[in-house]
């Protein structure tokens, strides 16, 4: 049965529907859910009726928009993780570069200043070497002027002074050739240094460009470190949009549902008869379809044994679709013995439903998933043991059985 009523309004229902106008009003102002690199949701907006109760394809058309918006946020919260993970192994890589630049840079500092002192030391051996060898030549020449023009007018002239004046000739000679020894070794210190400090310059040339490389790779992985964090920045952004989102598309449709509701119960009453998916007091009808075998014990349709039957099974066409009886969490999705294919939600504060025999293939969950009221879990099957199609349903109490024609009557659900 689907309702679109136009029922008369009693007088405290305006203030539900100005609810919903606000909510839908809010909602209207959202130009986009959210934009992902999958696509956009958007957000609808429908008229907030002064007299009118939303129909049940306005709570479908509600809780889509909730379920798109959370597939959005389930995706965005998946690209965090992934990017938060880029995000350390770029640091990572950026803080090893980084120490390998500084290594690569203190050795080129290193390099460097022990070729400026070997530079240094070769200077000062090639200065030393040309003041000795300056001074040896000064001193011969004034030893020549000091013994007058031609020598050998000298010892003609003078021959009482020849002992002496070849005495200063030799020692002359002496102080040459330890000039010319001093300039020889300064000579070969000098080369000696200038040795070390060509080889110091090559290796300072080579730590130069090790030190270029580190540089770069550090500069590279820096990027790519900030480029991932921006990424994760933006990302989070996305989040806190979509889910501040989220939280108005969830008040649009619980007031949605609570305005279907209200129309439900002005037209049937409290109780009054809903169609498989439909909502009253949070909770949804799970399928249509006629009781064929209630909760207690009974004898087995297949076994023959006497046992308690601890659900309500409700036989429907093969393929119908089953609703989660309300919000919760499936943890349970799969074979499961005689129940066959068989879906479990937790539903929070110790309270289960079951929903067993789903047709092959007619899962539409997966555990781990949260799901919300009258939501499409499953399709009717025949599968584990059973007759023909139809869906053994079950409510658990802290895992303890009971009655779900019981359980559903006090909702106000009326259940086959």
């Amino acid at each position: 049965m689907t309702t679109s009523h136009s029922t008369t309004v009693p007088a405290a229902r305006p203030r539900r529907a100005s609810l919903r106008r606000r909510v839908l009003s809010a909602v209207g102002g959202l130009a986009t859910i959210i934009m992902l690199t999958s696509g956009v949701v958007a957000a609808t907006e429908r008229p907030a009726y002064a007299v009118d109760y939303p129909s049940w394809d306005d709570v479908l058309d509600a809780r889509r928009s909730v379920a798109a918006a959370q597939t959005q946020v389930k995706q965005i919260r998946a690209a965090i993780a992934a990017i938060t993970a880029e995000v350390e192994r770029t640091q990572a890589i950026a803080e090893e570069a980084g120490a390998a630049y500084f290594e690569a840079q203190t050795a080129f500092d290193e390099a460097a200043y022990t070729a400026d002192q070997l530079q240094a030391q070769a200077d000062e051996a090639q200065a030393s070497a040309e003041e000795s060898r300056l001074r040896a030549g000064q001193f011969v020449a004034e030893l020549s002027r000091s013994g007058g023009g031609d020598l050998s007018a000298s010892l003609l002239t003078n021959p009482g002074q020849a002992d002496a004046l070849l005495s200063r000739l030799g020692f002359a000679s002496k102080i040459t050739q330890q000039a010319e020894g001093i300039y020889a070794a300064a000579l070969q210190d000098k080369n000696a240094a200038q040795a070390l400090t060509d080889q110091a310059n090559v290796a300072k040339e080579i730590r130069d460009e090790l030190r270029l490389e580190a540089q770069a790779a550090f500069e590279t992985a820096q990027a790519a470190a900030q480029e991932a964090q921006d990424a994760l920045f933006a990302q989070q952004e996305n989040q806190a949009r979509l889910e501040a989102q989220l939280a108005v598309l969830i008040e649009n449709r619980e007031a949605t549902e609570e305005d279907y509701q209200a129309g439900i119960e002005a037209q049937y009453g409290a109780g009054g008869s809903l169609d498989a998916g439909q909502i009253v007091n949070g909770w949804a009808n799970p399928v249509n379809g006629w009781i064929t075998s209630h909760y207690g014990y009974r004898v087995h349709p297949i076994y023959g044994y006497v046992r308690l039957h601890t659900g309500t099974d409700i036989a429907a066409g093969c393929g119908t679709n089953m609703y989660a009886a309300s919000s919760g969490t499936v943890t349970y999705a799969g074979p499961n013995g005689t129940f066959g294919n068989f879906v479990r939600i937790d539903h929070g504060g110790g309270l289960t439903t079951a929903y067993a025999h789903i047709q092959n293939g007619g899962i539409l969950v997966q555990m781990g998933q949260t799901i919300v009221v009258g939501q499409n879990i499953a399709k009717v099957g025949s599968t584990g043991a059973s007759t023909g199609c139809h869906t053994h349903i079950e409510v658990r109490r802290n895992g303890v059985t009971e009655n779900p024609v019981t359980f559903f009557s006090n909702i106000g659900i009326q259940l086959g």
